[in-house]
């Protein structure tokens, strides 16, 4: 049996680290992106996706404007709000919530269809690009943000529209004679339609998910032969040069074995596979997903946990290739990462998957968004230079600072939706066997369903800060439960107490297996000080460089501590690393470090020339690199040069 996650609404989140980050969305984010959609953010890209919506309907008249997947801002914006009433009801946001949702109605073609690029710009090309168009990438956000909605709320409305559309599709898709024989070009539709299988029980939805997975990759590539076509026409230029690994329509699904194109797209598509292998039994099609998993995480992520190492398209290129300062690594890839690993850990439960989930979330997740909510990266480097950030230059993509809003605002949403559904990565719960797993260390209280009990868990922890963490249970079943323990891949001299006995502890498959009769409470400390890290010596571009982690957070060095040309620092692993607390962005732990730096120019300022550089004695401050960039502008790296090679 998987496990499942909590019911937002049965999860409060009260922690010193992230507190400070979910309170942010109902507070800041989700207002500040309903200004951004409603293009009343001065000086910001415009987003215009709501007003598609007014002219789509009716209500206005004028012409479609953005990219062709622009309805996808006010989906993920509705899931975040969704997710956000759930655990904090607010009359004004759900009103102005069922406002946008009846102007989607209002939208909704007789026929269940809602697009409103085709239907404002080309209503008779209706599925005719499954490879650009998008129609089916923007099905799907809509459907998850149906689902989150409904859960939030209890209204249907909006899941009622989006069983209408998902009626459409199952009659216009599928294997059978007279139905188009495509899949999407960037998937998507995939997993919203097996979240209306399960909060509908509409089995055809799963089955068409099923479809659109098995047929990916099979026969003669549908999209090739789509620009085959008389008449065909690019949406996006950069298509030029299309090649089926771009969207991971290469191979049968089942045949994959390396991550390949578009990253994003990559990794939605390995959650429906995830998904439908549980769904279906399929141990062929899990074993894929491991496989990929594997791929992904031992060969193509950063440390930080993004992924896509190209600014061009976006996406995977070879096993080691990681340069750190023109990568893409692309917010929802790494959000997109995380909801793969959530549903790995949920059918295997294995921890592993756990281990880079947190990677993500903590680095570049919260990196993408600024702390006072305003502003956004959407490119997530790890060297930064500001002024070879240059537009017409393989570093155009990438910003030294987080920009207001985007023209693609993919990302800001996405942030938020991820921020606002936190309480499902902390705990998985197996009812029929009375087991907990603690995944996140993150202070909360919950009520959690196991078989005829409702156990109430208190957890508080100062992490990362502290590594001790505290867990109150009450109203424990008659007959007992199991609470799964991470010990995360960092921890050392890990810890279990048992209202205060120490317990022996034997991981597997990444978690210590605490059982109880009786209420109690648990402890858990473990040793995870400040570190050097280095990377796989296949990774060209960390060759001689060492990064700093301390749990699960990776640390940077920026110009406000040291100074610029911090690409000439050289730090000495000989020397003991220093933890320091510090009041910076709401209180962390900063890391001190000694080493040297190239001191000075060549004599006569000369570009080249025979003089040895000098060095001098430096000192270091690193800080956690989700919070760069929020002292002004300046210089950014991770992996820094070190003085003492082997």
């Amino acid at each position: 049996m998987r496990l499942h996650s909590l019911d937002l609404k049965e999860i409060r989140i009260r922690d010193s680290f992230w507190t400070k980050h979910v309170d942010l969305v109902r507070n800041v984010i989700i207002p500040y992106q309903w200004e951004a959609m409603n293009d009343r953010i001065p000086d910001a890209e415009s987003s215009h996706c709501l007003e598609n919506f007014r002219i789509a309907a009716g209500r206005t008249q004028g012409k479609f404007y953005g990219a062709v997947f622009q309805d996808t801002d006010v989906a993920k914006w509705l899931e975040a709000v969704g997710f956000s009433l759930a655990c904090y009801p607010d009359e004004k946001l759900e009103k102005t919530a069922d406002e946008v949702i009846d102007l989607i109605a209002e939208a909704q073609q007789e026929d269940g269809y809602i697009n409103t690029y085709f239907t404002i710009e080309k209503p008779e090309a209706r599925w005719s690009d499954l490879c650009e168009g998008h129609e089916l990438y923007t099905a799907g956000h809509l459907m998850e943000a149906a689902v989150a909605y409904c859960q939030g709320t209890g209204k249907r409305k909006f899941l009622d529209c989006m069983c209408r559309f998902a009626d459409l599709l199952c009659e216009t898709f599928g294997a059978e004679d007279g139905k188009i024989h495509g899949y999407p070009g960037h998937e998507e539709v995939e997993i919203g339609l097996i979240k209306l299988w399960r909060a509908t029980g509409r089995e055809k939805y799963l089955n068409l998910a099923k479809y659109f997975v098995d047929a990916r990759g099979v026969g003669e590539n549908y999209f090739l032969a789509e620009m085959r076509r008389p008449g065909y026409k690019l949406i996006f230029p950069e298509f030029a040069d299309y090649t089926p690994e771009y969207s991971q329509s290469h191979l049968p699904v089942r045949r994959q074995t390396t991550a390949e194109g578009h990253a994003v797209r990559a990794v939605y598509l390995y959650c429906a596979m995830a998904d439908l292998a549980e769904a279906y039994h399929d141990e062929e099609l899990l074993r894929a997903c491991e496989t990929l998993w594997e791929n992904i995480t031992q060969k193509r992520m950063y440390i930080t946990g993004s992924i896509g190492s190209s600014g061009i398209l976006e996406r995977f290129t070879t096993d080691y290739d990681l340069p750190n300062e023109y990568n893409y690594s692309e917010s929802c890839a790494s959000i997109g990462l995380a909801l793969f690993g959530l549903r790995m850990n949920q059918i295997t439960r294995d921890a592993k998957y756990i281990d880079v989930v947190e990677r993500a979330l903590y680095n570049t997740v919260l990196a993408g968004v600024a702390l006072d909510g305003k502003s956004f990266f959407y490119v997530n480097p790890l060297e930064v230079w500001p002024p070879a950030c240059m537009d017409g230059t393989s570093k155009k993509h990438v910003k030294p600072v987080r920009q207001k809003w985007f023209g693609v605002a993919c990302c800001p949403p996405n942030i938020a939706r991820t921020l606002a559904s936190l309480g499902q990565y902390i705990y998985g719960a197996d009812e029929e066997r009375k087991a907990l797993y603690v995944n996140l260390f993150i202070s909360n209280e919950s009520k959690i369903p196991l078989g005829d009990a409702c156990v109430q868990v208190k957890l508080e922890t100062e992490f990362p800060l502290k590594n001790y963490v505290s867990l109150k249970l009450d109203a424990v079943p008659k007959d007992g439960m199991e609470v799964y323990l991470r010990m995360p891949d960092y921890a050392r001299n890990f810890a279990v107490y048992v209202d205060e006995r120490l317990c022996e502890t034997k991981a597997e498959r990444g978690y210590v297996c605490v059982k109880t009769r009786r209420d109690c409470g648990i402890c858990v400390q473990f040793d995870a000080p400040a570190r050097f890290v280095y990377a796989n010596p296949e990774v060209r571009a960390d060759i001689g460089k060492v990064a700093i982690m301390r749990g699960p957070l990776v640390y940077c060095l920026e110009e406000t501590d040291n100074g610029e040309n911090l690409s000439g620092i050289l730090i000495d692993t000989t020397e003991e690393l220093e933890e320091e607390r510090s009041e910076l962005f709401g209180g962390v732990m900063v890391v001190k470090a000694k080493g040297r730096r190239i001191a000075g120019t060549h004599e006569g300022e000369s570009l080249y020339s025979g003089q040895k550089p000098k060095l001098e004695e430096t000192s270091l401050t690193a800080v956690p690199y989700p919070y760069w960039g929020n002292r002004g502008k300046g210089e950014m790296l991770v992996w820094i040069r070190e003085l003492h090679m082997i």
